[in-house]
This record gives structure tokens, C-alpha cells and sequence, in this order.
């Protein structure tokens, strides 16, 4: 599934960076929105909310952290100084800011820079090891007397990416629910990795090694 399979309206959630799709039903493309607008997976076609963020707008920078407070000084007399006209450094002209909306500004910046992070990531397709380029899976029976059947490789290859992207939309929702204690946390992500481990076998396929599966490390 790509994202050139379908074009989504100004006003739907298809066209929002924080709006992922990782599988598809009879609705077409359905994926979770990272900032948890809804639960679940739900199609780009759903209307976008007021935490929509345009794939064509520029990506908003963290908020600055807040300033240091400074300490009192104590009462004294204090000093005025009196420029004359045209002298000095001329004020600074105000400058204009995009208004982040109420949602982000109240994020962390590690989770701000995570969920751009994320949101960008759908923008470069994970790539496979040029040597299995145009290459085919065969799987080949026991029994002679039924054919074998293939499987391109690249379309394999696609369909363990969208496991891989499933799970780690998985392990974000662990990690972000308030619902579940430490412990509980901890177990569930432990199964995640299992699968993770799991499916190394296939990271042979994979490019580059950032977006290999990675397990238990001993």
C-alpha cells in the first residue's frame, strides 16, 4: 500500500502528517493518528480536527524552553538613562510567528521531536538490499504434484515493513497509555520485542541497518 494509491481532500485526515496508514481494509488505507485524537485505526477520509498538521506546511519547531528565573535583587537606588532622539540602537522590529495549536504547545519537547519524527518517516520508503531487487520468492510444496507458487520479493518485502511499522505503533501505544501500570508496561513491550526477535530472520532484506528488526540482546 502507498500513499499515490489514493489522493485525500484538504479536509480530511489523509492529508495530515500525524496520520499514518499501516493497513487496509474494505474503507481502504486505515492507520492510528500519533497525537491520539481518536483510538484505533481509522481511514484518511475521516474529517481532520484542530490538531491537524498539513504534509505541505512547514514542520513547526519545538517550543523554547521556559526561561530561567532570576533571583530578586536587593532594593537600591537605581539609574536612568536618557538617550537623545536618533542616537542608540534602534528597536528591533516585532517579528510574526505561526501559532502553534494549544495540543503541541502543551507537548514536551522530546515528545514533539518524536512525533515529527514519526510523521516524516512515512515520507521515505524503507528500502530493500538492491540484491533482492526484482528478485521472487518461491514457495515449493512437498507433495510433486502441486505447483509451486512465487511470491515477488518486493512485495514481500512490503508487507513485513507494514508488520514492522505495526508493531512499533504498538509499543508507542504501550508506552503512551495511562491505563497501565509499570510492570504491565514493562511485560508488554518484553512480547514486543519477542516479535521483534522473531523477525529477524529478514533483515537480510532490509538496506539499511536502522531499519532492521532488533530483539533481546543477551
Amino acid at each position: 500500500m502507498s500513499e499515490g494509491e489514493r489522493t485525500y481532500g484538504p479536509k480530511e485526515c489523509g492529508t495530515c502528517r500525524l496520520w499514518r496508514p499501516i493497513l487496509e481494509d474494505a474503507r481502504g488505507p486505515i492507520g492510528p493518528c500519533r497525537l491520539g485524537v481518536r483510538t484505533g485505526d481509522f481511514p484518511g477520509t475521516a474529517p481532520v480536527c484542530e490538531r491537524y498538521l498539513s504534509r505541505e506546511a512547514a514542520i513547526p519547531s519545538a517550543p523554547p524552553p521556559e526561561p530561567a528565573r532570576r533571583r530578586a535583587r536587593a532594593p537600591g537606588p537605581s539609574v536612568v538613562v536618557h538617550r537623545a532622539p536618533g542616537h542608540g540602537t534602534p528597536a528591533p522590529s516585532p517579528t510574526t510567528s505561526v501559532p502553534l495549536p494549544e495540543e503541541l504547545t502543551d507537548m514536551t519537547r522530546e515528545e514533539f521531536a518524536q512525533a515529527i519524527r514519526e510523521a516524516l518517516r512515512e515520507d521515505v520508503p524503507v528500502p530493500l538490499a538492491p540484491k533482492w531487487e526484482g528478485g521472487t520468492v518461491v514457495l515449493k510444496p512437498g507433495d510433486p504434484g502441486t505447483a509451486p507458487k512465487e511470491i515477488p520479493l518486493d512485495s514481500l518485502f512490503h508487507k513485513i515493513v507494514m508488520i514492522r511499522d505495526r508493531l512499533r505503533v504498538l509499543e508507542q501505544k504501550v508506552n503512551a497509555t495511562d491505563k497501565l501500570t509499570d510492570a504491565e508496561k514493562v511485560e508488554l513491550q518484553q512480547y514486543v520485542t519477542r516479535c521483534y526477535g522473531s523477525l529477524t530472520t529478514f533483515n537480510v532484506l532490509f538496506r539499511d541497518e536502522k531499519d532492521r528488526f532488533v530483539g533481546e540482546k543477551a
